[in-house]
C-alpha cells in the first residue's frame, strides 16, 4: 500500500507568496528574490510530505499564479497579442506569464489579460486557455523541469504533476468559429511527449495527469480523444508509472473509459461520490492500481479514520493491499497550510479540525492504520480521532432549536416579493427617479495600507473603538464625495470597515468560527480566509445598518446597503457536512434577510445582495442542477423579498457562464443583476439577450481584476455591444467587480471614464 498527495497548497504557510509577487509587480524586489520566495516554498512542502512518510511527493503543483496559465506557456499557448511583450529587451519568461495573467500597459503597449473563471465548483479561479483553429503547440518552458531537479536535489524523485492534456483543451475556449478544440489533440500531443521524455531522462518514475473532466459530463468525441491519446502516451513510454487523477465527483457514466486507459493508477474522489466505489471495484482491471481519495482536500474537518478504513478494508478485500494507494480526494490546494498556526480558536472546535499539514499526516495513519500498525503514537492517533469525530456529534456548539424550529416554518410567501418587476419598476422610479445608464459600483473602493493599517491597530488595541470609527468616518465620507464629484449615479460607503465579504459577515452570525491564518488561494496573489461554519446560523444584531445609515447621512444621492448574499456565504466557507448544505444555506438566507428588512426601516432604498458564486455552486454533473437551483434560488428570494416594492433590490454575479442557468438566474428576481463581462467582451450577455432577460442588468465595463487602465473609448464600444442585445432602457454601466484590490489612482481615472462613457452613450442614444 503507498501514499501520495495530489498537490499542496503552494502561498506559503505565511502567505510568503502572495506578497513577493506583490512586491515584484510594484518593483519592489527583483526577479531573484521572487524566485527564492518561490523555491523556498517548494523545498518547505517537501520536506513537510517527506518528513511525515508520504511516499509519492508532488512536484510542478507549484505556481506563481496558476497551474492552468503554466501550462498554457509550457505548451506555448501563448496568445499573438502577448508576443511583443516576449521580444522585449530584458523581458523575463515571468514578465510574460504575469502579462498573460493580468495585463500590460506600460512601455506603450496596452495588452488585455487573459479570461479569468472558476475552476469547476471550487472558488479557485483558472486563467482560461485560448485556442485558435489548426492552432501550433511547442515546449516554450522548462518550469516543470527545473523543479522535478529542485526536488530531486532535495533528495526526493518527485512525482510530476501535469494538467491531462484532454483536460487541458477542455478548461479552454476556442477564439474564432469553426472548430472544436479537440481536434487540437494531435498538435498538442507532440509536446506532452516531449515533456515525458525529457522527465523520463531527468529520472522520473512516476507522473500524475490530472484529468477531472473524467468526472463530468463529456462528450463521445472527448472519450475517444482520451483513448486515442493515452494509447499512444503508453505507447511511447511502457515503463513511466502514470496515474490519472479525478476529482470533484463521480465517474459514473465515465467509470469504463477511465478504467480501460493504459495506465498504472486510477485515482477516484471518495468524498464526493464515495458510492463510486463498489461501482469502480466492479469493473477495475488486474493491471489497474487504485488511489482511494479519503482525505477531504476540500474542507477543514479530520478525517473520520473509521469510516475511511472501511473504504480501504473493502477495496483492499476486492484488489490487494499492493494495489490500494491512500491519498486526499484533490490536491490540497483548496485547504489553508497549517493548524498548528491556530493558537486562538476554541479548543474544542480545533480539535475537529485539520488543514493541509495534518491532512498529510492522516493520509499517512490511515497507510499504517490499514496495515495493522503496532506504532503506539498511530495507535494513540487513531482513538484521539476516535474521540473527536464523536464529541463533534453530540457537541451543544453546534445545535439552535430556535434557528431550526425558524427554517422549518419558512412558507412560499417568504420567498415572493409582493408584486412583479414591472410594477416594481414603476414604484422605484418614482422615488429613485434614475438616469439613463445609470452609473454605480459594485460595493468596495480600494483598501489602501492606510485603512488596513488601522484595522491591525484597532484588533492590537492601539486604537480606541472611537479612534478606529472616526478614521473609517473620514475615509467614507471622502469616498462619498468623491463620487458625487465625478458624477456617479448611484453611491456606495466603500466597506472600508470590512476585512472580506464573506469573513465580515461571518464574525457577526452565531454559528461561525474563524482562523488567523487559514488562507487559501483564490487567484494569483489574492488569498481568501474562508470562515468555518461549524453550527446552525443566526443572526444576533444588525451588522451593516451603521455604516449603511452613516453613508446616506452624507448625500443626498442614494446610497446602496452591501451585502454578501447566503449562497456565496456558503461556498465560500467551509462548510459543516453533518447536515445538508440546503439547510445550512435556508438558515444564513434568513439572517440576511432580518439584515435586509433592517435596511429598508433605515431608509436605505437600493440594497444589493452579492451571489457571485450561485453559478461556482451547480453540481459538476447536470442531474444534479436543478435540486441545487431549485434551494439556491429559493435561499436568495428568501433573503431578498421581505421588502417594499420601492426598494430597489440588486445582485451581482462574476465569473462564470450564464448561458445554461439564465432562466434560474431570472427566477431570482432581482431588480438589477450586475456581472463581469468586459473580459469576455460583452459575450457573457448573448445568455440574456437569447433569453430576453426581463429585469434591469448592469453589464461590467471595466476589467478591475487587472491593473490596465481602460479608456473611455474602449468602455463605449462595450456599451455599444450591450445595446446591441440588451434596450437601453435595462442597461446600467459599472465596473465588473469590487474594487478593494485596486490602487486609488487606477480606479479614480478608470471611473471617471466610466462615467465619462455613460453620458456619452446616453446623449447618442437621445440622438
Amino acid at each position: 500500500m503507498q501514499t501520495h498527495i495530489l498537490g499542496y497548497p503552494r502561498i506559503g504557510s505565511k502567505r510568503e507568496l502572495k506578497k513577493a509577487c506583490e512586491q515584484y509587480w510594484s518593483g519592489k524586489i527583483v526577479l531573484e528574490e521572487l524566485l527564492t520566495v518561490g523555491r523556498n516554498i517548494c523545498n518547505q512542502n517537501w520536506n513537510i510530505q517527506k518528513e511525515a512518510g508520504v511516499d509519492l511527493i508532488p512536484c510542478n503543483d507549484f505556481s506563481y499564479y496558476d497551474q492552468v496559465l503554466d501550462m498554457s506557456l509550457i505548451v506555448g499557448a501563448i496568445p499573438t497579442r502577448y508576443h511583443e511583450i516576449a521580444l522585449k529587451k530584458n523581458s523575463t519568461e515571468l514578465d510574460l506569464y504575469f502579462a498573460m495573467a493580468r495585463g500590460y500597459q506600460k512601455d506603450g503597449l496596452d495588452i488585455t489579460a487573459m479570461e479569468m473563471t472558476k475552476w469547476f465548483d471550487t472558488n479557485y479561479h483558472y486563467i482560461v486557455p485560448e485556442f485558435y483553429k489548426n492552432q501550433q503547440f511547442k515546449l516554450s518552458s522548462d518550469k516543470i523541469f527545473n523543479e522535478f531537479a529542485g526536488a530531486k536535489q532535495a533528495g526526493i524523485n518527485a512525482k510530476p504533476v501535469i494538467i491531462g492534456p484532454v483536460s487541458y483543451l477542455l478548461l479552454g475556449k476556442e477564439k474564432e468559429d469553426g472548430f472544436d478544440k479537440l481536434e487540437l489533440a494531435g498538435n498538442l500531443l507532440p509536446v506532452y511527449i516531449e515533456i515525458l521524455t525529457r522527465l523520463q531522462e531527468q529520472g522520473a518514475e512516476w507522473i500524475q495527469f490530472d484529468e477531472p473532466f473524467l468526472a463530468l459530463d463529456i462528450s463521445e468525441k472527448a472519450k475517444e480523444t482520451y483513448q486515442s491519446i493515452y494509447s499512444e502516451i503508453r505507447k511511447k513510454f511502457p515503463k513511466l508509472k502514470l496515474i490519472v487523477a479525478t476529482y470533484f465527483d463521480g465517474l459514473k457514466d465515465n467509470l469504463s473509459l477511465a478504467t480501460s486507459l493504459p495506465v498504472n493508477v486510477l485515482h477516484i474522489d471518495l468524498v464526493r461520490n464515495p458510492e463510486q466505489l463498489e461501482e469502480v471495484l466492479n469493473i477495475i482491471p488486474e493491471n489497474l492500481s487504485l488511489s482511494l481519495g479519503l482525505v477531504d482536500g476540500r474542507n477543514i474537518w479530520k478525517n473520520d479514520y473509521e469510516k475511511s478504513l472501511g473504504f480501504i478494508t473493502k477495496a483492499a478485500e476486492k484488489v490487494g493491499h499492493e494495489r490500494i494507494f491512500i491519498a486526499p480526494s484533490c490536491s490540497l490546494l483548496h485547504a489553508p497550510c497549517d493548524l498548528d498556526f491556530e493558537t486562538e480558536l476554541n479548543p474544542e472546535i480545533k480539535n475537529w479540525l485539520a488543514f493541509a499539514r495534518q491532512k498529510v499526516k492522516e493520509v499517512v495513519a490511515l497507510k499504517e492504520l490499514a496495515e495493522g500498525t503496532e506504532n503506539k503514537d498511530i495507535l494513540t492517533d487513531f482513538e484521539e480521532n476516535r474521540k473527536a469525530v464523536a464529541n463533534r456529534k453530540t457537541s451543544s456548539l453546534i445545535h439552535n432549536d430556535k434557528v431550526k424550529q425558524r427554517t422549518g416554518a419558512i412558507t412560499e410567501k417568504e420567498a415572493q416579493r409582493n408584486n412583479i418587476f414591472k410594477i416594481r419598476k414603476e414604484e422605484q422610479q418614482k422615488i429613485l427617479q434614475l438616469p439613463l445608464f445609470p452609473t454605480t459600483t459594485i460595493g468596495s473602493f480600494p483598501q489602501t495600507a492606510e485603512v488596513r493599517s488601522w484595522r491591525a491597530q484597532f484588533k492590537k488595541g492601539n486604537l480606541t473603538p472611537e479612534q478606529y470609527d472616526t478614521l473609517l468616518k473620514e475615509e467614507t465620507q471622502r469616498t462619498i464625495r468623491w463620487q458625487e464629484d465625478i458624477g456617479i449615479d448611484v453611491l456606495v460607503h466603500g466597506e472600508f470597515e470590512r476585512n472580506d465579504m464573506v469573513e465580515y459577515f461571518g464574525e457577526q452570525l452565531e454559528g461561525f468560527v474563524f482562523t488567523k491564518n487559514g488562507w487559501v488561494q483564490s487567484y494569483g496573489s489574492r488569498c481568501v480566509k474562508p470562515p468555518v461554519i461549524f453550527g446552525d446560523v443566526s443572526r444576533p444584531t444588525p451588522m451593516t445598518v451603521y455604516w449603511s445609515q452613516y453613508a446616506q447621512s452624507q448625500t443626498g444621492k442614494w446610497v446602496k446597503g452591501m451585502l454578501t448574499g447566503p449562497v456565496t456565504i456558503l461556498q465560500w466557507s467551509f462548510v459543516r457536512d453533518d447536515q445538508p448544505r440546503s439547510e445550512t444555506c435556508k438558515q444564513i438566507a434568513l439572517a440576511i434577510r432580518d439584515e435586509v428588512v433592517d435596511l429598508e426601516k433605515a431608509g436605505i432604498r437600493i440594497i444589493q445582495i452579492d451571489e457571485p458564486a450561485i453559478r461556482e455552486g451547480l453540481p459538476l454533473r447536470k442531474e444534479g442542477w436543478q435540486a441545487y437551483l431549485k434551494w439556491a434560488v429559493e435561499a436568495f428570494r428568501i433573503s431578498a423579498s421581505g421588502v417594499e416594492d420601492a426598494t430597489q433590490i440588486h445582485t451581482h454575479m462574476c465569473y462564470s457562464e450564464f448561458n445554461d442557468i439564465i432562466e434560474n438566474i431570472a427566477d431570482m428576481d432581482a431588480d438589477v443583476i450586475t456581472i463581469e463581462c468586459s473580459r469576455s467582451q460583452m459575450e457573457l450577455l448573448n445568455a440574456f439577450a437569447d433569453f430576453r432577460y426581463p429585469n434591469e442588468i448592469g453589464p461590467g465595463v471595466y476589467d478591475i481584476h487587472s491593473p490596465r487602465v481602460p479608456s473611455k473609448e474602449e468602455m463605449i464600444g462595450l456599451l455599444k455591444k450591450a445595446q446591441e442585445v440588451i434596450p437601453a432602457s435595462q442597461l446600467w454601466v459599472n465596473p465588473d467587480c469590487g474594487l478593494k484590490t485596486r490602487h486609488w489612482e487606477e480606479t479614480e481615472k478608470a471611473l471617471i471614464a466610466m462615467v465619462a462613457a455613460a453620458k456619452e452613450a446616453s446623449v447618442e442614444y437621445a440622438v
